[in-house]
């Protein structure tokens, strides 16, 4: 990918999303990170720097199309286009649908799958400029199966994984790629909740008998960005044989 340049990677404070970013650093990439927190956020950018990696960091909630906009505007202004696009933020929610209250709905749809349309619907036109680009949406096994208790996190799921296969088909023609990392059990943050039992109990359900790490994570999305064009469309299954 000789002619790709900078990345933009969604939620990139801590687990996939930071590793990710270290990832594409160690490839010599420039760096546009953002997240919501900006502590985490910073001692990220710090972490990229050392590497050698130009980076900008902006705090950004992705669920506001005013912020989403505001974060390309600095991109462009800092680094010139954005050439590929990892949209990994995202948020859980485990409980009854029943029990689930409209702000609940709201924010982790808007984190999960409405984030994914404001940021592609933003780096699209350079990329079909360019006919060069890479989207990669981090989704989760969950989108393709379903879980009981998180039926609103397989919702947006699910529709992240529909908007990569449609979007691929329309921007093919241009020459830019776009697919989907469907995660299993990976040890991050989101998933420090359970306690010791239930995530031993987790690690029996998965035949590799453990949960995944978020280096692995990073070396599939980074096979993914640099895979042959023809590859696009795709939700591939990072799970260790679970679903």
């Amino acid at each position: 990918m000789p002619s790709i340049k900078t990345a933009l990677i969604t939620g990139a404070s801590r687990g996939i999303g930071k590793a990710i970013a270290l990832r594409l650093a160690g490839e010599g990439f420039r760096l546009v990170i953002c997240a919501r927190d900006k502590v985490p956020l910073l001692e990220a950018k710090k972490e990229l720097l050392a590497l050698g990696a130009p980076c900008l960091a902006v705090a950004a909630d992705v669920s506001d199309p005013a912020a989403c906009q505001k974060l390309f505007e600095e991109a462009q202004a800092t680094f010139g286009s954005v050439n590929i696009l990892v949209n990994n933020a995202g948020i859980s929610h485990i409980g009854l649908l029943q029990d689930m209250d409209n702000d609940q709905w709201n924010t982790l749809i808007g984190t999960n799958l409405s984030s994914v349309f404001y940021c592609c619907r933003l780096a699209i036109p350079s990329m079909i400029a360019a006919k060069n680009g890479r989207i990669l949406n981090i989704s989760s096994v969950w989108g393709n199966a379903g879980a009981s208790c998180e039926a609103a996190y397989s919702a947006s799921k699910g529709g992240v994984n529909a908007l990569t296969k449609a979007l691929a088909k329309e921007l093919a023609p241009s020459k830019v790629q776009v697919n989907a990392l469907a995660c299993g059990a990976i040890d991050t943050d989101m998933n420090r909740f359970l306690s010791e039992e239930d995530r031993a109990a987790l690690a029996e359900e998965i035949p590799a008998g453990r949960l995944g790490t978020v280096t692995e994570a990073a070396d599939m999305a980074w096979q993914l960005l640099r895979a042959p064009d023809y590859l696009t469309g795709q939700i591939v299954t990072l799970d260790g044989g679970w679903i």
